[in-house]
């Protein structure tokens, strides 16, 4: 078995004091000419997405509760949505009906 001296003198053996310039365009050039450039001027840092300029903070807040929601959370949320939207529907219908009964939304008016 080798010493521990030779170890550590084998180590020094094989460190590199090489430093790799990645500035020089020759020794890296792009892949893709002016891609560099592009990904500059549309950053996502720059500016936010035209999209979000339309929503609150109240918004905000609901899309970061439904991205942090686990894939089986997130359709059991838009299962309850459904069946609101259907509740809603059917209560509206009943209203809309009611109204016709009591000649509310008559078109021609009596005056």
């Amino acid at each position: 078995m080798a010493s521990p001296s030779a170890a550590t003198d084998l180590e020094q053996t094989l460190l590199s004091f090489e430093r790799l310039d990645r500035s020089s365009p020759e020794l890296w050039p792009e892949q893709i000419p002016g891609v560099s450039e592009f990904a500059a001027f549309k950053s996502p840092g720059n500016q936010s997405p035209s999209w979000s300029a339309e929503l609150e903070k109240d918004d905000i807040d609901m899309l970061q509760e439904f991205g942090s929601l686990t894939t089986a959370n997130l359709m059991e949320k838009v299962k309850g949505l459904q069946n609101l939207a259907y509740q809603l529907g059917l209560e509206e219908s009943r209203e809309m009906t009611r109204g016709k009964l009591l000649n509310i939304l008559d078109k021609s008016s009596k005056k």
